[in-house]
C-alpha cells in the first residue's frame, strides 16, 4: 500500500546531492522516456494527446553543508535549506557518501555565559563531533563541501502514524511513482526536481524547458496540531486528509483549478483540508511564473515537525493525497482549465 515511501525516506539526499534518490527513482519509474536535465531534475514523460501537464515533487531534503574543520577535529557547518537551530543540538547525522556518523553539539550549558544562555543558538556556535582527535584525523573521513543529513529512520508508531526524516518531500516522490503506473489522456510529465529547499532552482529549469499548460505540485507540508497550539493556528491537522493550498509566499493557486480539485474530492468522498496559512513556498512559485504563466495547484500531506530530524505523518492522509492526485490528473481534460 505504501510502496517506495520507506525506501525513499531512508535515502540521504540534501539539496545539491540528490543522486541516491534520483537513482532509485530511475530504477522504478514507468514512462515512455526518462531523462535527467542539466541541473539534475529527473523527467519522466508519458506521452498523450491532451494538455501538457507537469506533476512535480522535489527529491532534496534539508541538510547541512560542512564548511570547516577545527584543529581539534570538529566539523563546522551551515544549513542547506530552512532549519531552526533549536532542533539541532544532540541530534545524530551522517555525512557524505561514506555515511560517517556524527553528533551535533555546542558548548555545554555550564560553560556558557549568561548572555549565551539567553540567546538562541547560532550555526557558528555549533559543531559536529565525528570522534576525531584532530584535524588530520577528521580530514581522512570528511572533506569541506560534504553534506550531512539527519539520521532519522522511517518507523511506524502510534495509531497509523509514521515518523521519519525527509517526509518533505519523499511523500511526493513516492506518490509520483504510483501515479506513473496509471494511464492518462493528457501529455504527462512527472518531474522530480532538485534544490527545492534552497530556492526552487530545479523547478525553474524544468518548467522553462517543458512549458506545461497545467502543473500539480505534490508536497509534504506543515502540520501544527500540537500541544500549545490554539485551534486557529492549526494550519493543518493529521488525519483530516490531503491539504490544498490557496496561497503561499510564492504563488496563488489558479482559482478555477482550486475549485476543480475541491469538486473532485467531494465527488469521490476524499478527505481534503484547506491550508490555513500563507507562509512558506514550494516549487509552485517557480512554475506558476514560468514562460507565459502556468495554471498551478499544490496538494500535500500534513507532517508535524517538518524540516527537523524527524517528521510525523498519518498514513490515511498519504492515501487521500495519492487518490486525489490521481483523480485530478485523470480528469484534467474534462476540467475546462
Amino acid at each position: 500500500m505504501f510502496m517506495f515511501l520507506k525506501e525513499l525516506a531512508n535515502l540521504g539526499a540534501p539539496s545539491g546531492f540528490e543522486d541516491s534518490v534520483r537513482n532509485f527513482l530511475k530504477e522504478h519509474a514507468v514512462a515512455d522516456e526518462i531523462y535527467t536535465d542539466s541541473i539534475g531534475n529527473l523527467i519522466c514523460h508519458k506521452k498523450g494527446a491532451g494538455k501538457k501537464v507537469m506533476v512535480a515533487a522535489h527529491m532534496d531534503e534539508v541538510g547541512l553543508l560542512i564548511t570547516g574543520i577545527t584543529d581539534s577535529g570538529y566539523l563546522k557547518f551551515n544549513a542547506l535549506g530552512g532549519i531552526e537551530t533549536a532542533v539541532l543540538c544532540s541530534k545524530k547525522v551522517y555525512i557524505g557518501e561514506k555515511k560517517i556518523p556524527g553528533i551535533i553539539s555546542a558548548k555545554a550549558v555550564h560553560l556558557q555565559t549568561s548572555d549565551e544562555m539567553s540567546t538562541p543558538l547560532k550555526f557558528k556556535n555549533m559543531y559536529i563531533d565525528i570522534g576525531a582527535s584532530n584535524r588530520s584525523e577528521a580530514e581522512k573521513k570528511v572533506s569541506l563541501g560534504d553534506a550531512a543529513v539527519f539520521d532519522g529512520e522511517y518507523t511506524p508508531f502510534g495509531n497509523n502514524l509514521v515518523k521519519s526524516k525527509a517526509l518533505d518531500d519523499r511523500v511526493g516522490c513516492a506518490i509520483l511513482l504510483e501515479l506513473m503506473k496509471e494511464t492518462y489522456d493528457s501529455d504527462m510529465y512527472f518531474v522530480f526536481t532538485v534544490q527545492e529547499e534552497i530556492g526552487t532552482r530545479g523547478a525553474k529549469v524544468a518548467s522553462y524547458n517543458i512549458k506545461p499548460d497545467i502543473a500539480l505540485v505534490i508536497e509534504g507540508t506543515t502540520c501544527s496540531d500540537v500541544y500549545g497550539s490554539m485551534e486557529h493556528n492549526q494550519v493543518t491537522r493529521l488525519g483530516d486528509g490531503a491539504v490544498l493550498t490557496a496561497m503561499d509566499r510564492a504563488a496563488i493557486s489558479n482559482r478555477e483549478y482550486f475549485n476543480f480539485i475541491v469538486e473532485i474530492a467531494k465527488e469521490n468522498n476524499i478527505k481534503l483540508q484547506i491550508k490555513k496559512t500563507i507562509m512558506g513556498g514550494t516549487d509552485a512559485g517557480a512554475i506558476v511564473t514560468s514562460g507565459t504563466g502556468v495554471k498551478t495547484a499544490v496538494l500535500a500531506a500534513p507532517c508535524r515537525y517538518i524540516h527537523s530530524p524527524v517528521s510525523v505523518m498519518n498514513l490515511s492522509d498519504y492515501e487521500s493525497l495519492k487518490e486525489l492526485s490521481k483523480l485530478v490528473c485523470k480528469n484534467i481534460e474534462r476540467s475546462g482549465l
